[in-house]
């Protein structure tokens, strides 16, 4: 019984863990990095054809967004996860499939020109869907068997609309035991769902830390500091632009906006417009209607009670199309646009800074976390040039960063959370910064008496002994050529495919010979085919 830690180890994205019990190959998340990437992650162990189970915490890119390259790859196993992540899974693997499909097409139009080699996208719509088939949706708090030697819960972890914390039950050579995965621990507090609930026991446990170094200021009115930005904004004749997660914060923003609307905090400028630039956040706001009942805090619950929409409001504008989304660039009058991606890496925003970043009258206004190495990092540092579209922009526009807005726990919870678990032998620090990583894990010794340990990926644990079997890479990279990993992609898919060939050759031992027979007369046709 081994776990092997590949993604998010000494970094903030890119989530992956292995978990290998008797025959079976499990995975818990399979996330894809957002950001400059500092160490070289470990590849999966095995052929994605042999991997069995995948469960994934929630729903964004960074913990799902490798699961339709796996499929590429030969995956077809079960993916488990709650029923909001599986609906917003549905929503958001297909935008990342058209974003990756988009960029290679635009990078290819310039290659062309250049006469650089070919752009692949690291999956498309096909893989997207595929695995979308694969999600199993299942509810909080409820023990479920997948296996003879397994057993999951989900349990609200209060970080997005389905997000979850997993207890895992694992059996091998009668030997049982419990591991409790994190996922991204949600900060209390948060409008619309519910706080994070809490473990009680686990032998192991992996837990994020992606704020394990500081506590959050002291949440402000966040409708009132919203409201003050916004008047300040629309008198020089500006408008706001809010970068935000398509799933989740463009939602809490809705949220606040509603109550500034409600109480009346923006007299001079009251019927202001509010323009949600992404399909994707239109879709993913109409699944949070849906899931009211079981992922709803009692605020918003209260306000659904009494017939009131908690993210709706007069004023409110979508734009769906890309024709809509030109539009809002010649609106006279100053608005606010909420668009994606929050990073300002990818998507409409970043034709929205094009826009906006000259003019000394508007505002972009930040209300999430910004990875070191991304457009909204450097904006936030005080960048004075930034180049979209091969166009050079220079800012004079007012960059805020609206504080105390987090989803993720900050270090006193993040504490509180570790402290109410009984007595592990371990706890694996993940899903931060390099130092973060180690000054948190530290923390947990002083603090709590715990043996805690920021593992590198790669590195590998024998659960029954508790002992490392292997360690992984410590050496930083400069830099991923990206472009030469997108191009070769599609040679790696056909190496996988007949990876899997093989696996499937194998589990047909004992197959009636007339059936194996045309089996190998059917893989001799298509090398025939094939062969050069």
């Amino acid at each position: 019984m081994q776990l092997q830690f590949l993604g998010a180890d000494h970094e903030v994205t890119g989530s992956c863990h292995f978990l290998k019990f008797g025959e079976k190959n499990l995975l818990v998340d399979c996330g894809m990095e957002q950001g400059p990437d500092l160490y070289v992650n470990q590849d999966i162990p095995v052929n994605p054809s042999e991997i069995d189970y995948i469960l994934i915490t929630h729903a964004h890119i960074d913990h799902s967004g490798l699961l339709p390259l796996l499929y590429s790859h030969g995956f077809r196993g079960q993916v488990f996860a709650t029923k909001a992540t599986c609906e917003l899974c549905n929503i958001m693997l297909k935008d990342s499939a058209h974003i990756q499909m988009f960029e290679a097409e635009w990078r290819n139009r310039k290659a062309r020109r250049a006469g650089a080699p070919e752009v692949v996208p690291l999956y498309n719509m096909d893989d997207a869907q595929g695995a979308i088939e694969l999600l199993i949706p299942c509810d909080y708090n409820k023990k479920i068997s997948i296996d003879e030697n397994l057993d999951v819960r989900f349990i609200d972890a209060g970080h997005l609309l389905g997000s979850s914390s997993i207890e895992m039950w694992i059996r091998e050579n009668d030997e049982e035991v419990k591991m409790a995965f994190s996922g991204d621990i949600g900060h209390s507090g948060k409008p619309l769902i519910k706080n994070p609930e809490f473990i009680e026991e686990a032998d192991y446990v992996v837990m994020e830390s992606t704020y394990g170094d500081k506590n959050h200021v002291e949440p402000p009115d966040f409708s009132r500091e919203l409201a003050a930005v916004i008047d300040r904004t629309f008198a020089r004749g500006g408008n706001v632009v809010i970068p935000a997660f398509s799933v989740g914060r463009t939602q809490e923003m809705l949220y606040f906006l509603r109550k500034i609307k409600t109480e009346r905090l923006l007299d001079r400028f009251l019927d202001f417009e509010v323009y949600i630039d992404s399909p994707l956040a239109v879709e993913a706001t109409n699944i949070f209607h849906k899931n009211v009942a079981d992922c709803f805090d009692e605020e918003a619950l209260s306000l659904v009670e009494q017939g009131i929409n908690p993210i709706g409001f007069d004023g409110l504008k979508v734009a769906v199309t890309s024709d809509e989304s030109k539009m809002i660039n010649f609106i006279e009058k100053p608005v606010v646009i909420i668009s994606a991606s929050g990073m300002c890496e990818a998507g409409r925003i970043r034709h929205h800074l094009k826009h906006n970043l000259w003019r000394r009258e508007s505002t972009i206004l930040f209300v999430g976390y910004q990875v070191p190495g991304t457009l909204g990092n450097a904006l936030l540092g005080g960048v004075k040039d930034v180049k979209l579209f091969g166009e050079t922009i220079h800012v004079e526009a007012e960059i805020r960063n609206l504080p105390g807005i987090s989803g993720h726990a900050d270090r006193d919870h993040l504490l509180e959370w570790a402290s109410k678990i009984k007595h592990p032998k371990k706890i694996f620090v993940v899903h931060g910064d390099d130092k973060v990583c180690e000054s948190f894990a530290a923390l947990l010794h002083s603090e709590l008496s715990e043996d805690a340990y920021a593992p590198y990926s790669g590195d590998t644990f024998d659960l029954l002994t508790g002992e490392m079997v292997a360690q992984g890479s410590r050496i930083q990279i400069e830099k991923k050529d990206t472009k030469v990993r997108a191009s070769s992609n599609i040679f790696a898919r056909l190496l996988a495919a007949g990876q899997r060939l093989l696996t499937v050759i194998n589990r047909c031992e004992g197959m009636p010979n007339k059936e194996l027979g045309k089996f190998a007369d059917q893989i001799n046709s298509l090398c025939d085919k094939w062969e050069r």
